[in-house]
């Protein structure tokens, strides 16, 4: 049950059988075997582990629970009104954030109450595996394998805990990895090694990407890939059932079983034989190039010693290799200012010819070239266009809805391919991808300006990691014609694309107490917001709205472009401006707030503060 205690119950009722061996890595959940010979000595107990201590009730009877398809529980028990274990109620759809789960798991920061307490967490892992058999079409006697791993967040070890308690307890084995990366959680569903006990049926990864110390979250993914919205939907209701009903369970009848994996070996072997095969299985094919790597302090650290020192590149110089969830040195975001000059800093200290960061979870990463010149942001996009289309002549091309329009001449009419600009989300510019080959557009390349890039190839995996090795195939490819050649060979393939002088993003807060919501939500204002825009954009004679825009209002005009669009989670509006000049991108400024003006509950004090600088 989700309720049921950890190391302290197996404490109380394990001792008098003596220890346990360990020496076989597979071993029965430390906290599901209970040895029900001894259950007598105690009435029952049961631990709440939304804190770190020991909650005992008193019980007076053996209960047991099972999982079905439908994530629901049933309890085989006789109980009393003061057996019910106290609980907190949590709203669990809050904890949605797009197609993953992200919360509050540190307490600490003022305003930021805990809502990923350890008990929610096995009360979503358990949901996950019932909605993976239902997935599955399994009855409910079938035993799922799912692996678990995280990032150096601090709050990881304990929702591990609680994740794997979540699953054991629902009767299935668990895979724990340990410290991982977000891409190998997808790739172990595809992985065949029956030693390791992999393909795993479905993974779990433990992470809230860039997000602060304090917060926490869960990815899932099949061997079909990561979830979508309505999955992770349809996974918190069935957790919230889960979780209301674990107040009234004791003792489950069955077990899972535990077994550690060290996958990031496995996986990190695969990123070399690929970077090998490219370079005509030569061997040491990076030999004699200096690369750094920055992991922000995140899980990326795997990369310099199981993938970069092999193929026989120098890595001298790569820092913040060693995981640490406080992220001491700066955010490990692609897109954060401080890290890629953190990163550019380093190449040009080192004088090494090429520079790799990555996010936490190693899902988004970007690159700096020897003259310290950051590919990363449209440039990155540039990049991976010029290596696919060479790879696969006049393929679309999917990114996100505020990429500029010089990528988009760069796409189609230097590379010869297609653009086709989408909603941001990277499971949106993915899904969108997906789309588009079904219907008979081929398409092998789907990436945000965030950072998030996924190959069909690599089964639409967002992996910053690949990403970063399909540079260093190119690097390998080119250095067997030319051993001297350096990361020129990528500069080269981005000559020619057109970059505004002037880049910004603004973000417009809603006000939702303001009295002109009316008690509305603040989508239907902001939908409003940029319907009154479009009115306004199709009287003005130098701004023309775009054709075809899947996302907010697109609109080009003195000789740059501006996009207003509604935030995915947040009641913001975020407004991007690209011009080259300041004087032009004022005018576009100007033109998004004398339509914003009309509505007071929309904060225009950041595009202000814009326009009078």
């Amino acid at each position: 049950c989700a309720a049921l205690s950890a190391k302290v119950i197996q404490n109380a009722f394990l001792a008098q059988d003596g220890p346990r061996t360990r020496h076989n890595p597979r071993y029965t959940c430390d906290f599901c075997a209970l040895n029900t010979r001894s259950m007598h000595s105690v009435q029952g107990c049961r631990l709440s582990l939304a804190d770190t201590s020991a909650k005992w009730l008193n019980t007076t009877s053996t209960a047991w629970i099972s999982f079905g398809k439908q994530g629901n529980i049933s309890c085989n028990a006789t109980q009393g009104a003061s057996d019910v274990l106290s609980i907190d109620k949590v709203d669990f759809l809050k904890l949605q954030n797009g197609s993953d789960i992200r919360g509050v798991a540190i307490a600490g920061v003022e305003g930021e109450p805990v809502n990923l307490t350890e008990l929610v967490a096995e009360a979503i892992a358990a949901a996950f595996a019932a909605w993976l058999l239902n997935k599955k079409k399994a009855d409910g006697l079938r035993r799922l394998r799912i692996s678990v791993g995280h990032d150096s967040r601090i709050s990881a070890h304990k929702l591990q805990n609680a994740i794997t308690h979540g699953i054991t307890a629902a009767g299935h084995d668990v895979l724990q990895f340990g410290l991982a990366s977000t891409p190998a959680m997808f790739n172990s569903t595809l992985t065949k090694d029956a030693i390791n006990h992999c393909p795993a049926d479905g993974g779990i990864m433990i992470t809230a990407s860039h997000l602060p110390y304090n917060r926490n979250g869960f990815k899932f993914f099949t061997s079909d890939g990561g979830l979508n919205k309505t999955d992770i939907k349809d996974i918190l209701e069935r957790a919230s059932r889960v979780y209301e009903e674990s107040a009234h369970c004791g003792k489950q009848e069955q077990t899972g079983v535990v077994t550690h994996v060290d996958y990031m070996s496995i996986y990190a072997s695969d990123l070399v034989q690929a970077v090998l095969k490219s370079a005509g299985n030569k061997e040491k094919p990076l030999e004699g190039l200096h690369i750094v790597v920055d992991a922000g302090n995140g899980a990326g650290g795997f990369f310099v010693d199981k993938v970069l020192k092999p193929l026989g590149a120098v890595t001298d110089g790569s820092q913040f290799l060693e995981p640490d969830g406080l992220f001491p040195n700066h955010i490990p975001n692609p897109e954060d200012k401080a890290a890629m000059e953190a990163i550019t800093q380093a190449v040009l200290n080192n004088k090494a010819d090429l520079g790799i960061i990555f996010d936490t979870d190693v899902d988004r990463s970007a690159a700096v070239d020897s003259s310290g010149r950051e590919l990363n942001r449209n440039r990155l996009i540039a990049l991976m266009s010029a290596i696919v289309l060479e790879e696969h002549p006049g393929t679309t091309v999917v990114t996100d809805s505020v990429t500029s329009d010089g990528l988009t001449a760069f796409i189609e009419k230097k590379l010869g391919g297609k653009h086709h600009r989408f909603k941001r989300g990277y499971k949106n510019v993915i899904d969108e991808a997906i789309r588009l080959n079904s219907t008979g557009e081929e398409s092998h390349l789907a990436m945000e300006t965030s950072g998030h890039g996924a190959l069909k190839e690599n089964h639409w995996l967002d992996d910053g990691a690949y990403m970063m090795v399909k540079l260093l195939n190119k690097l390998a490819g080119a250095r067997t014609l030319n051993p001297n050649i350096g990361s020129k060979v990528l500069t080269d393939l981005v000559e020619g694309l057109e970059e505004a002088a002037v880049t910004v993003e603004i973000r417009l807060k809603i006000d939702q107490n303001h009295a002109d919501l009316k008690g509305g939500s603040f989508r239907d204002y902001g939908e409003s917001i940029l319907k009154h825009l479009e009115s306004v954009i199709s009287k003005d004679p130098n701004l023309n709205k775009a054709p075809k825009n899947h996302e907010g209002v697109r609109v080009s005009g003195y000789g740059g472009w501006f996009l207003l669009r509604l935030s995915l989670h947040d009641p913001v509006l975020p407004l991007n401006i690209e011009a080259q000049s300041k004087n032009d991108a004022m005018k576009l400024g100007l033109a998004v707030l004398a339509a914003a003006s009309e509505f007071s509950a929309l904060d225009t004090t950041a595009l202000n503060k814009f326009l009078q600088q």
